[in-house]
């Protein structure tokens, strides 16, 4: 993992990022080095989001259930 989502990035800031990284990829501009490194720093911040968006949704259904009984 980077040092950028070691330091606990809050879920809109890694998802900021991750869409500055897709739009370098996608202009083409990089070498092919800087963009395997993109690749890969966005890979990681892909994680970060989907782990982050697991612990919403485990508190979602926790209040989901909790209201249900």
């Amino acid at each position: 993992m980077t040092n950028t989502t070691k330091k606990k990035q809050t879920f809109e800031q890694a998802l900021n990022e991750l869409e500055t990284i897709v739009e370098k990829l996608e202009a083409s501009e990089l070498s092919l080095d800087k963009s395997l490194d993109q690749f890969e720093k966005g890979m990681n911040l892909a994680k970060h989001c989907e782990e982050e968006l697991n612990k919403a949704a485990g508190r979602v259904e926790t209040v989901v259930d909790g209201n249900s009984k």
